[in-house]
């Protein structure tokens, strides 16, 4: 944000995932200021804890959780033209979600539903999509049993690592990178623009995403998840070099 002069200022503060709660004062500035850009947080193995993630999705009622998937230029992947939004339920309820292009010209939209054993609570669920479907009749509307949906997305390797959140290639890999200077930085720099872009800064948006997706269209500083050898810092400094 320094680096291109954005109109933001943080209130930084250090949450581990070993706490046993967030602190009081780090719900009140997000309360506060309305705006929370927040890193990867731990959760604990073992009983008694409960998740630091869960804890912000419930005092915040957090009841949305959106998941992108879309191609960046530069990086080969087995499916082109891919730009899905996972829209799953956070806070209460069994999973559903709903997989849409939410950029103009959104031309599908999938309810993904169990309504075959659970018929009240998903077949409420489903009469609740088909209601606001046809207030849509220019987007089609599909339904897919969950079993089938998640078949589809192992088959699909591509979306795998971003539509299914458990299993995503970020909740996989080592923890210890982080510490190591190793982890990918990029999914942290788009989040800042999606940020932006939520603060009415859509031209500042603009140029974070912009000089992420060159750097790694370039090819020339990249972390090893994505084949290169670069640190975190230094895919971070090639991006604020790109800058315009």
């Amino acid at each position: 944000m320094e680096a291109m002069h954005a109109p933001i200022y943080f209130e930084r503060y250090d949450v581990q995932g070993e706490m046993s709660h967030v602190p009081p004062e780090v719900m009140e500035s997000i309360r506060k200021n309305k705006v929370c850009l927040k890193g990867g947080l731990k959760t604990p193995v073992g009983g008694g804890v409960s998740s630091l993630n869960v804890q912000l999705r419930k005092e915040l009622d957090l009841f949305a959780s959106l998941v992108n998937c879309f191609n960046l230029p530069g990086l080969p992947t087995r499916h082109e033209n891919v730009d899905i939004v996972v829209n799953r339920e956070n806070t209460e309820g069994e999973y559903a979600g709903l997989e849409h292009e939410v950029v103009p010209g959104v031309v599908e939209i999938l309810g993904s539903h169990k309504a075959n054993i659970m018929k009240l609570a998903d077949g409420l669920f489903l009469e609740s999509c088909r209601e606001v479907a046809k207030k849509y009749p220019g987007i089609t509307y599909n339904e897919i049993i969950v079993d089938n949906c998640c078949m589809q997305l192992v088959l699909l390797e591509g979306l795998e690592s971003r539509l299914e959140q458990g299993a995503s290639a970020g909740n996989v890999g080592k923890d210890s990178i982080v510490m190591e200077n190793k982890a990918n930085p990029a999914a942290l720099l788009l989040s800042s623009a999606m940020m932006l872009r939520h603060l009415q800064f859509p031209s500042f948006a603009d140029r974070l995403e912009t000089a992420v997706k060159r750097v790694i269209s370039e090819g020339k500083c990249r972390t090893k998840d994505l084949g290169g050898q670069s640190t975190t810092q230094q895919v971070v400094d090639a991006v604020i070099a790109k800058l315009e």
